[in-house]
């Protein structure tokens, strides 16, 4: 089974345009099956602000304490995801919308309470679950919320719930859609990067801010056999092809 997980905003009319349900299509017509993993920040800190609560961001994540991640479960489960189901649906895909809460399909555990809060990093994926409905020929949509084996449940950065999905699920390929073209040095959007490129890029902060856990997540994917990560703005562009083994850094065409 060949099987592509992508990772995409939580503002649904910048991505599900024509073109990229297009390009589902034509994927599902050559044999590929389709996982997608859906953020939602935006929503989030806009709700945040409604309640006059405040907004933090380190290392590219959300801080989250106790009442930040009732709402982002809130804003997750009862506005994004729906949300992104139904376009799904309407535009004639059998799309099911999935959270940590089904069958323990993301399990978690707390990166650093005292930094981040309940800010976790996925430790497993009940990859049989998403098998299951693959086969089916169905799309599962997944919102990135873990929940330990304590029973507390967790924000996770969507690029890492993506990334440990395509890993369990042995993916062939991982898209990271975002609001730029892929990665950028010196004016310029790099075409293609290598595994060992992505240090580099890090060290030299080449590569900041929400940036850095993409490359964290096509990283620990690429070294855990997914095949090729691409990040990019568009599902039909190329963007940043990251491969485990390439001689040199490509721009963009």
């Amino acid at each position: 089974m060949e099987i592509i997980v992508i990772k995409m905003g939580g503002v649904a009319s910048d991505n599900l345009t024509p073109a990229f349900f297009e390009q589902i299509t034509q994927w599902q017509a050559m044999g590929k099956k389709i996982v997608i993993v859906h953020g939602g920040g935006h929503y989030i800190s806009e709700m945040l602000q409604k309640l006059a609560l405040p907004v933090q961001i380190k290392e590219g994540l959300r801080v989250t304490d106790a009442q930040t991640l009732e709402i982002t479960r809130m804003v997750l489960l009862g506005q994004v995801q729906p949300m992104i189901t139904t376009h799904f649906q309407q535009a004639g895909f059998q799309a099911v919308g999935l959270n940590a809460g089904c069958d323990q399909l993301i399990q978690g555990a707390i990166i650093d309470h005292s930094l981040f809060g309940y800010v976790g990093e996925a430790t497993a994926i009940n990859h049989q679950l998403l098998q299951l409905l693959l086969e089916g020929n169905h799309i599962p949509i997944l919102a990135p919320l873990g929940i330990t084996a304590e029973g507390q449940w967790l924000n996770i950065n969507a690029d890492e719930v993506a990334c440990q999905v395509a890993n369990s699920l042995g993916a062939e390929g991982l898209v990271l859609l975002t609001d730029v073209p892929g990665i950028k040095k010196e004016s310029q959007w790099l075409q293609q990067v290598s595994l060992t490129d992505i240090k580099g890029l890090i060290q030299n902060e080449v590569v900041t801010g929400g940036m850095l856990p993409k490359l964290a997540s096509a990283r620990k994917a690429l070294q855990n056999g997914v095949k090729v990560v691409r990040i990019t703005n568009r599902l039909e562009k190329k963007g940043t092809l990251i491969q485990a083994n390439h001689e040199k850094i490509l721009l963009c065409e």
